[in-house]
């Protein structure tokens, strides 16, 4: 018992200093901040605001309450293992079974804080933010479409998973099958932190189901992610460098399609990026949104080049994430899952397409983040 009250401190201990790592007060005077806008009379008034209040509110509060459950399970097992330390130095005999109970509980406790620790790995600004992710259709026509629908699938059951909603921003849909591109706003805390790590190049082999004779093919899509940034993040776009298009979305049909001339593409001249939007009500939402994305695909290109250059002062070459070969997902002749960054791999194929990302996810955040401190 001895040993497991130590072990039961030592917790209690990592699960304090990673709290405060986690600025876990902060979060508490941040929802009472949210609570006290959602108690003014005219709170109602904007409602997108106020549900997006609401939201953020209810995110911290449960992230909250998980560290606050915790905490009060340490200290209850505590008190259970104190007092069976008490009855054992009276030379009472424990019963095995409550040892092991004790003992099972502790690792279950364990088990809780791993997940919760792993929220330290997301130390970047704006992973707290949403994100917005494309997938794009890469070479291998009909089999690279039907690859990038399946992306979006896995993506839209991961987020499932997260409680996080998702919804299409522009979509455009292939010919015979699957999707030429989509691109998902996916609102929900930590959604960019932990979708940062899909950025890149994902190759499918498998048996292609459009082949007559069943040959081995090859598909790749890019996938993109940036953050949502906030309306006052210094991000420069002048006037004069874009070119705003509008058009008539197309799509398979269904009550999602816009049908109305109100779908809006803008390309941002100096760089060659090109956003689209085309799933508000109307244009000027649609402009509003496709200016957002561009932002943050602006502002995360001048990330890149400052990482590149701090890499360079290092006397490093650091290849850019867009174009790098991300996974690599093989369904023949054998079954495996690889993660070309990390080295991770499973032979779990069907479970990752399935939205089980969240291992691949840790193991590139830790990678990062050791890189990272290597350099």
């Amino acid at each position: 018992m001895e040993n497991l009250l130590k072990n039961l401190e030592s917790l209690r201990e990592r699960v304090k200093k990673t709290a405060e790592l986690l600025r876990l007060e902060g979060m508490r005077s941040e929802l009472q901040g949210l609570e006290r806008q959602m108690q003014e009379p005219q709170f109602w008034q904007d409602q997108n605001k106020a549900k997006q209040i609401s939201r953020q509110a209810a995110e911290l509060r449960e992230e909250i309450k998980k560290w606050d459950d915790l905490g009060k399970k340490i200290r209850d097992l505590e008190a259970l293992v104190a007092l069976a330390q008490k009855e054992e130095k009276t030379g009472t005999k424990l019963d095995d079974t409550l040892v092991s109970e004790l003992v099972g509980r502790f690792k279950e406790l364990e088990g809780e804080f791993d997940k919760l620790e792993f929220l330290v790995l997301f130390n970047d600004k704006y992973d707290v933010s949403n994100a917005v992710l494309t997938v794009h259709a890469g070479t291998g026509g009909t089999d690279a479409q039907d690859w990038a629908q399946m992306l979006e699938r896995m993506y839209l059951r991961f987020c499932e998973s997260k409680k996080w909603s998702a919804e299409a921003l522009e979509r455009s849909v292939g010919g015979e099958a699957g999707i030429k591109s989509v691109t998902l706003k996916i609102t929900g805390r930590w959604a960019y932190g932990y979708l940062k790590s899909e950025a890149g190049v994902h190759r499918l082999v498998r048996i292609s189901p459009f082949d007559a004779e069943k040959m081995r093919h090859t598909s790749f899509a890019l996938v993109e992610v940036v953050p949502e940034l906030p309306e006052t993040a210094a991000v420069e776009i002048k006037d004069e460098d874009l070119r705003v298009d509008v058009y008539r979305s197309s799509g398979a049909g269904g009550q999602s399609v816009n049908t109305t001339d109100s779908a809006v593409r803008i390309v941002h001249a100096p760089t060659g990026i090109t956003v689209t939007c085309q799933n508000e009500r109307s244009q000027q939402q649609n402009k509003e949104t496709a200016l957002k994305i561009l932002k943050a695909k602006l502002f995360q290109l001048e990330e890149q080049k400052r990482f590149a250059a701090e890499a360079a002062l290092r006397g490093e070459t650091l290849a850019p994430e867009w174009g790098n070969q991300a996974r690599s997902y093989v369904m023949q002749p054998y079954k495996m899952v690889k993660d070309h960054r990390t080295d991770y791999e499973t032979q779990g194929v069907e479970s990752v397409l399935d939205g089980k990302l969240e291992e691949f996810m840790e193991s590139y955040l830790r990678w990062r983040k050791r890189t990272t401190h290597n350099a």
